[in-house]
């Protein structure tokens, strides 16, 4: 049966918690310039009521959970998720009533919607993002404590029990009138030994939508394994923000509820508990990604004495030439490619590349001492422009079924549209509505004071089901204990000074090149201003501890008994002097990744495809296979190792780290930027 239905069917009974209140048939609450907006939600039918929670003492903090939240928001009603396809045939239905979605209808598309968001809500708010401990040393680095809040990069931080006061001026009866939906789920497989259980409430259909793309198990399944956890979830509050009574209906949005000006996301790593208030923008309102998976799950996995495990902002790919195979694990920030690098189709041939996962990595060492890694999501959450065939015919393909869109154009014969999709349509002839609602959008369209219209916001989504993905491992993305990680790459936007690619020259080294990564800023974030920013690990926006902790974590992995991964760093956005992209990309990186492939199997020293430089070991000549290039690529610039410019790179590192770390910098990176500048300054011009 297909995942997002057309048909709906309404329901004949209610699975509610809240004092067994009925769920009223769809009503008109008033008019809007002629349209009729229908708030209330048509019956949905859930197996799991107030009695099935009673009758499962193992299920009480579980119940506990909810009725706390039922007390403060006051939601109208209160509907369990259970995972059934009759669940979502009416869940769809109903947010096409209401006008939170559209259903796109033109043949090419299976089940695909399109949502539109308020203009205010957007992205990621970092601003408004916090961590929250009893003591500000937990979150925040000695050397950032010093400093005044707007110097401050990285987590904010903010006492428990001030962010509770907060949260509760803001989350009062802030469902009145709304229904309150209860989501089990699963970030990871049900049973690995990697997963782990969470359970949002939420105010949000959208929400509930794209959670149960995103994550695993959702409702009954994730329910049945609570029975043996018992207390053992991370709880998650998500509110729009907007009671029934308040929602503005002679607003451009009214279908989008939030509270822009009142956004507020708290992460409890002590309670596990994350709460977000005011938005309805997938990385404020999808708690299980960036919430969950990275900001609070970085701090589980630190502060898990036993078996201490590792939260990541990485992609998982594997690589196979021949009989041989390997996985690689790499972190780049938002919107530098993560996802079009993990579905790449390689140019050269004999070649094959599979996709784990486009975003997340949970990864901790087995009983043999090797590394290993899952993906936690069951979805992807793409950004859709720049997104083509060119770039990543494997997403094109995928998105065309069972899809959530957000913030894209669209066409009047129910296609959706961005900047940089490829082939555009005939504009004289087919209509565009913009992502704001603007139609008949044209190409260099500007407003009355000449600012330019976009088609999609430069962060609108996709969201779609991992399992579309035509080079899914299968099996690997099914093995429960995860995939050996053989080489860990970090990459970013610089258009000088970092080559194409090297190797660290150990692993202390290679700790240094992910706490000293700097890239280009992206749209991920509503409020990042800076050109070049430093963004170490590409974690700035999701360290959920003290960032000088971190990267003591990392650092203690190197163990006797460990195997560990070699470390590389590559960098696709090189310019020359006409502003134009040295390198290729996409598929041809492939050609980075051979090298890659071939390092592991070698000794960090210099052989006969690598030499050594200052900053580590870049490939000698004639290593990267450049055969069958289309373009006559500079392979000497591409690679070079500029003296002048990596001086000036290791002083911005490093008045960075020991700015924002001051005394939490662990002393084996201080040790290792001497190093650096020590090989700088003996190393010829």
């Amino acid at each position: 049966m297909s995942f997002l239905l057309r048909s709906w069917r309404a329901s004949q009974r209610t699975g509610l918690l809240s004092r067994r209140a009925p769920i009223h048939g769809l009503r008109t609450a008033r008019q809007a310039d002629g349209q009729q907006y229908l708030l209330a939600a048509r019956s949905l039918t859930s197996t799991i009521t107030i009695d099935t929670l009673q009758r499962q003492p193992e299920l009480d903090s579980f119940r506990k959970f909810i009725e706390e939240y039922r007390d403060v928001c006051e939601p109208k009603e209160i509907y369990i998720c259970d995972g059934s396809e009759e669940e979502l045939r009416s869940l769809t239905q109903h947010m096409i009533d209401t006008g939170v979605i559209r259903e796109l209808k033109h043949p090419s598309y299976e089940n695909c919607y399109l949502a539109r968001s308020d203009p205010a809500d957007v992205a990621r708010v970092e601003t408004k993002t916090y961590v929250c401990t009893p003591e500000e040393e937990d979150i925040i680095a000695e050397g950032a404590r010093r400093l005044q809040q707007g110097q401050r990069e990285g987590p904010n931080w903010m006492p428990e029990s001030k962010m509770d006061m907060k949260m509760r001026s803001r989350l009062e009866k802030s469902m009145k009138n709304r229904r309150m939906y209860v989501i089990p789920f699963s970030m990871g497989k049900v049973g690995s030994p990697l997963a782990k259980a969470g359970v949002q409430l939420t105010d949000s259909p959208y929400v509930v939508a794209s959670m149960r793309i995103m994550t695993h198990g959702m409702g009954q399944e994730t329910i049945k394994s609570l029975l043996e956890k018992k207390d053992d979830f991370v709880r998650c509050v998500h509110s729009v923000g907007r009671p029934m009574d308040q929602v503005d209906y002679n607003s451009l949005l009214p279908s989008w509820p939030c509270d822009p000006k009142r956004v507020l996301i708290a992460h409890y790593p002590r309670r596990r508990k994350i709460v977000s208030y005011g938005s309805g923008y997938g990385g404020n309102s999808l708690l299980g990604k960036k919430c969950f998976a990275l900001r609070l799950a970085s701090a589980m996995g630190h502060n898990d004495e036993k078996n201490p495990w590792y939260a990541e902002h990485m992609l998982i790919m594997r690589l196979e030439k021949g009989d041989k195979h390997k996985y690689i694990a790499a972190a780049f920030p938002s919107a530098c490619g993560k996802t079009n690098l993990a579905m790449m189709q390689p140019s050269l041939d004999g070649w094959d590349i599979k996709c784990v996962g486009d975003d997340i990595a949970w990864m901790r060492f087995d009983e043999e001492g090797n590394l290993r890694a899952i993906n936690p999501e069951n979805g992807f959450f793409g950004v859709a422009p720049g997104t083509s065939a060119k770039t990543n015919p494997v997403a094109m393909k995928m998105i065309h079924k069972n899809t959530i869109f957000t913030n894209v154009a669209y066409t009047e014969e129910g296609e959706v549209f961005w900047e940089n999709m490829g082939a555009h349509p005939d504009f004289s002839k087919v209509k565009v509505i913009t992502w704001r609602g603007v139609p008949h959008w044209r190409p260099n369209m500007v407003n009355i004071d000449g600012i330019p219209i976009t088609a999609s916001h430069p962060n609108s989504r996709f969201c779609t089901p991992i399992n579309h993905c035509s080079i899914l491992d299968k099996e690997g993305a099914a093995d429960p204990k995860g995939v050996k990680i053989d080489a860990i790459v970090f990459g970013g936007r610089r258009a000088d000074t970092v080559p194409l690619v090297f190797q660290s020259r150990n692993w202390k080294h290679g700790v240094l090149m992910g706490a000293s990564m700097r890239s280009g800023a992206t749209a991920a974030a509503t409020d990042v201003k800076s050109s070049i920013r430093s963004d170490p690990f590409a974690m700035l926006p999701f360290f959920g501890y003290n960032v000088g902790n971190y990267f003591q974590h990392w650092l203690n992995m190197e163990k006797p008994n460990h195997n560990l991964p070699k470390i590389f760093q590559v960098n696709w956005f090189q310019k020359d002097e006409r502003g134009q992209f040295m390198w290729p990309g996409f598929g041809e990186n492939i050609r980075v990744l051979d090298w890659i492939f071939r390092r592991c199997d070698e000794q960090p020293a210099e052989s006969g495809i690598a030499r050594e430089t200052p900053i580590g070991f870049v490939p000698s000549q004639n290593a990267i296979d450049t055969d069958g290039l289309k373009d006559d690529v500079p392979m000497d610039r591409l690679l070079d190792v500029n003296k002048h410019l990596w001086t000036e790179e290791l002083k911005a590192v490093k008045q960075y780290l020991e700015k924002q770390n001051g005394n939490d910098l662990p002393q084996e990176l201080r040790s290792q930027l001497r190093e650096l500048e020590d090989r700088l300054a003996a190393s010829r011009s």
